[in-house]
């Protein structure tokens, strides 16, 4: 998991250790200027490809990965299943410019915990950091929605096979998993579920285990392929 929670000797938080994987030199330039605005967020390397990014993590130990798609040598699908099957994996963020929806899935079925637009507003890519290094995905309802429109329904055995997964969970749990599809935030879940939000980590963690998965995305994807979102 992301260190963000990781304390330095002052009390206070670490900064956010971002690494930006982007063929295009501009990209790169551009996310740098917007991270390194911030005083909570550090960009400790880049990549130019998603070959290069096993070492570059080795050498910078990045807590989030700003991952792009098309790239020429290894894409970012393969550089996320990649990464993320190593021990203590950064958080992975796909970059996209949201006309290859199916390679966006992929990647979050691989593992990442969301995808960020290219055009995506300051603001927002430095909050989607935050709460991605901060172990939430970044994958607002309207995201949610548009991604799985373009995305076409499981067959029938992949939605029975989900379904019956989901169904080792307890109710409470499962409550966790439809709102974590619903692409809620811990302290939305907490309010609306009427629980504190350690209860909802916890709620969490149990089903990344019980469902043998890597992070709160995939199980909102499974949600949905089961069919209930």
């Amino acid at each position: 998991m992301a260190a963000m929670a990781d304390m330095i000797d002052d009390g206070e938080r670490a900064p956010v250790r971002v690494l930006i994987v982007d063929d295009d030199a501009l990209v790169r330039a551009g996310l740098s200027m917007i991270l390194s605005a911030a005083s909570d967020i550090v960009v400790v390397g880049e990549a130019a490809d998603g070959a290069e990014v096993p070492g570059a993590v080795s050498r910078h130990a990045p807590d989030v990965v700003l991952m792009d798609i098309r790239m020429p040598r290894v894409d970012g699908l393969a550089a996320t299943e990649t990464l993320r099957s190593r021990p203590q994996a950064p958080e992975v963020l796909v970059l996209t410019t949201f006309d290859a929806d199916e390679f966006v899935l992929r990647a979050l079925r691989a593992g990442a915990s969301g995808f960020l637009l290219k055009d995506t507003p300051p603001a927002e890519i430095l909050h989607a950091v935050r709460r991605v290094a901060a172990g939430e995905a970044t994958l607002s309802p309207t995201i949610t929605r548009q991604l799985i429109a373009h995305v076409a329904a499981p067959a029938p055995p992949s939605r029975t096979r989900a379904a019956e997964r989901l169904d080792q969970l307890s109710e409470r749990e499962r409550d966790v998993a439809l709102a974590l599809a619903q692409g809620r935030s811990n302290a939305e879940i907490a309010t609306d579920l009427h629980m504190s939000i350690a209860t909802v980590k916890a709620h969490v963690s149990r089903l990344l285990i019980k469902l043998e998965l890597n992070n709160r995305v995939q199980v909102a994807i499974l949600v949905h392929d089961a069919g209930l979102v």
